[in-house]
């Protein structure tokens, strides 16, 4: 299972729908991360919006005081539920070619949110307990 306290795993960092892209800017900087979940009129999952997606918003040319989140955010996420195995994760990660994964509870609410640097460590602490395993039955 994807450790929920393992290093690196973000806290979820929420905005709803509404809020405009310079709010995003602001929010990722202040939270110091680099995606957020948009939330719909309750606290259902809508969306994320990645660092990315607000990088190619302003090459385009558009206002960030005047354009909202939902105008950029990748819709209808893929996810995974929380106690998705972390090869489980990667594989999805890697079918679906994001580098952010959701992770959901049985309600569908957002607990955690992975990211390819997370599966990286996760991924190289299973390997580190394997070279143990190893090491401790030569």
């Amino acid at each position: 299972m994807v450790d929920p306290t393992a290093p690196r795993i973000e806290d979820v960092v929420r905005l709803p729908e509404d809020a405009f892209l310079d709010q995003v800017a602001e929010t990722m900087h202040a939270e110091d991360v680099g995606s957020v979940v948009v939330t719909g009129d309750t606290t259902d999952l809508a969306g994320i919006v990645t660092d990315r997606d607000l990088a190619l918003a302003l090459r385009d040319g558009i206002d960030p005081e005047q354009t909202t989140v939902d105008e950029v955010m990748t819709a209808d996420p893929v996810t995974a539920e929380k106690g998705a195995e972390i090869f489980e994760v990667v594989e999805t990660m890697r079918d679906e070619g994001v580098r952010r994964l959701p992770l959901v509870d049985d309600a569908g609410d957002v607990v955690r949110l992975v990211s390819l640097d997370d599966a990286l460590v996760l991924l190289g602490e299973e390997m580190a307990d394997v070279a143990e395993l190893v090491e401790a039955q030569v």
